[in-house]
């Protein structure tokens, strides 16, 4: 898991994402705003969020190469809260996709973790470790 602290609020990393999304092209297939969910119920928590990401093009070639890893999509961006800090948490796809032992998702992993880690560049200047 790739995890780091930006200098943005959640709600303004969320949408810095969210645009960075709709321009790459990506496809955001939802947007659980958990803070935002719980207030409508008297419930007070830190900020988190939920941005689940994907494009159909790339889950028909998971499909093509193994369908049961269609669980595991779409990927998701985790926006919160912590230690008066906002941080971000990201699996990358290579990591998701490692337990199938399946060359054709190693190839689309690394595909799309170079998309990830451009819509995550968006942030803060970061790199992977």
């Amino acid at each position: 898991m790739i995890r780091f602290a930006v200098s943005l609020s959640v709600d303004e990393a969320a949408d810095k994402l969210i645009a960075a999304i709709a321009a790459y092209p990506m496809g955001l297939v939802a947007h659980a705003n958990g803070q935002a969910n719980c207030a409508k119920k008297g419930i007070t928590v830190p900020a988190d969020q939920m941005l689940e990401v994907f494009r159909p093009d790339y889950a028909v070639k998971v499909w093509a190469a193994e369908k049961t890893a269609g669980i595991d999509i779409p990927l998701r961006i985790h926006l919160y809260e912590a230690d008066g800090r906002t941080w971000v948490a990201y699996r990358p796809a290579s990591e998701v996709f490692k337990l199938y032992a399946n060359p054709a998702l190693d190839a689309l992993g690394g595909e799309l973790d170079a998309i990830f880690n451009q819509l995550l560049a968006t942030l803060d200047a970061w790199k992977l470790p």
